[in-house]
This record gives structure tokens, sequence and C-alpha cells, in this order.
């Protein structure tokens, strides 16, 4: 499966991944930590999360639109999970696919939380 977990408080999020470089850097980096990588999301602008990575990994970046569910690569660096909808410029990696929009923005309710990534 091309999939990470993604746990925050008593909730598990299932990310199906795209195939790309950037997924692919993505899942060495959580594997390289012991398969349990935990970052900070902090609210950003009223429609996402962002979290720092401990290290820069390849982009792939292209100016799209996002929409609720949708989890990008920002700045090589940076883990973005989308409750709502941007436009910028951004490296997909795939889409939150076990809960609804409105289920993933109670999830993530809050300023800040923390997720603990997981390769499947």
């Amino acid at each position: 499966m091309n999939q990470i977990n993604i746990k925050t408080n008593d909730e598990e999020l299932t990310l199906e991944l795209l195939d790309n470089s950037s997924t692919a850097a993505l899942k060495q980096m959580i594997l390289e930590h012991d398969n349990s990588l935990t970052i900070t999301l902090n609210d950003y602008g009223g429609f996402e999360k962002v979290g720092r990575l401990p290290n820069r990994i390849v982009s792939n970046d292209t100016q799209i639109t996002t929409s609720p569910n949708d989890v990008v690569l920002y700045q090589s660096n940076q883990l973005v999970i989308f409750y709502g909808s941007n436009s910028w410029s951004y490296t997909r990696l795939g889409k939150i696919t076990n809960v609804t929009p409105s289920e993933l923005k109670e999830v993530l309710n809050g300023s800040s939380i923390q997720v603990t990534l997981e390769v499947k």
C-alpha cells in the first residue's frame, strides 16, 4: 500500500499517497525515524494546518488549487493538511481518504496539534 497513517489524539487518518519523488522521500524520512515521526501542526489562515519536517525533501512544486483533505509539501520542508482551499505553488503528496472534510476539520480543531506519521 502507498499510505501513511497520521495519528492525532484518538484519531487515525489515512493519507493515500501519490506516486512521486516527494512521497518516496517523505516515506524514507519516516522510516529513518523508526517509522514514527511526530511533528506539530499549527493553524494558518483558517484553512490549513502546517508543520515543519525535520529535513528538507525533494519537491515538485506547481501552481495548484487545493481542496479539503489534500496534503501537500510546502517549501520542501513543511507538511500541510488542508481543511479548506488555497491556490499556491505546492507539491501534491496525496489525500486523506477515511474522513469527510467536516470530520477532518473537527479532528484538526485548535490552533496547534501534534501528529505522528507512520508508513503503512
